[in-house]
């Protein structure tokens, strides 16, 4: 299942850095990843400080 990003995201961009298939993008105040691009690395949720990403 992919990775979606809660509501703890603190807009950081760290996980739209890190992401080797660039499927996360800004979305207002937080980051959103795209599930159908998503190859479930976790390479986001490694990066970010407050473990907003999470596999669904």
């Amino acid at each position: 299942m992919a990775f979606v990003i809660t509501n703890k995201c603190i807009n950081c961009g760290a996980c739209e850095n890190e992401c080797p298939t660039e499927c996360i993008s800004p979305a207002g105040e937080i980051y959103v990843i795209d599930p159908n691009r998503c190859i479930e690395c976790g390479a986001c949720a490694n990066v970010c400080p407050v473990d907003a990403p999470v596999q669904m």
